[in-house]
C-alpha cells in the first residue's frame, strides 16, 4: 500500500486522514513497517516531528483496525507492527535466534484461505502468515 492508498481507506471507513495520522503513514511507509510503536516514534523523533507518542500509538492501533497494518508478537513481548502489501504477510521466524525472513510466496497460503472461506463461510479480506523453525546460522 501507498500513502494514498492508505489515506484513502481512512477516509473510506470513516475516519479523518490528519496531517498527524499520515505523519505516522509517511514514517511507517520510510522505515518498512517491523518495529514497535516506541522504535517508530523514536525515528519520528529522530527525523523532527513533532507527533506526540500517544498519537504514535493511537494511529498505530487505528492502522491495525482497517487492516493496514497488523502487531506481531515475535518473543520479544512488544508488537511490532508488520505492513500489510496487498492484505497479506510472511515470515519465517527462528525459533532459537527470533531473526524473521520475510516471503513474497502466497500460493498455499491463498489456497488454504480458500479452503478456509468456503468452510466457515467466512470472507477474508487478508493473511499474515508465520512460520517456525530454526534458520541456517542456527542449525
Amino acid at each position: 500500500m501507498n500513502k494514498s492508498q492508505i489515506e484513502a481507506k481512512l477516509t473510506e471507513l470513516g475516519h479523518r486522514a490528519t496531517s498527524s495520522r499520515m505523519e505516522v503513514v509517511d514514517a511507517l511507509l520510510k522505515y518498512h513497517g517491523h518495529m514497535t510503536a516506541d522504535d517508530l516514534f523514536e525515528k519520528m523523533r529522530d527525523d523532527e516531528s513533532n507527533v506526540g507518542r500517544m498519537t504514535v500509538f493511537r494511529t498505530l492501533d487505528l492502522l491495525a483496525e482497517i487492516g493496514v497494518v497488523r502487531p506481531a508478537y515475535g518473543g520479544s513481548g512488544a508488537a511490532h507492527f508488520v505492513l500489510l502489501e496487498d492484505g497479506h504477510h510472511h515470515h519465517l521466524v527462528c525459533i532459537r535466534c527470533s531473526n524473521s525472513v520475510e516471503f513474497a510466496e502466497c500460493s498455499f497460503a491463498d489456497d488454504l484461505s480458500q479452503q478456509l472461506a468456503e468452510q466457515f463461510k467466512f470472507k477474508i479480506e487478508g493473511h499474515m502468515l508465520e512460520i517456525y523453525g530454526v534458520c541456517e546460522s542456527c542449525q
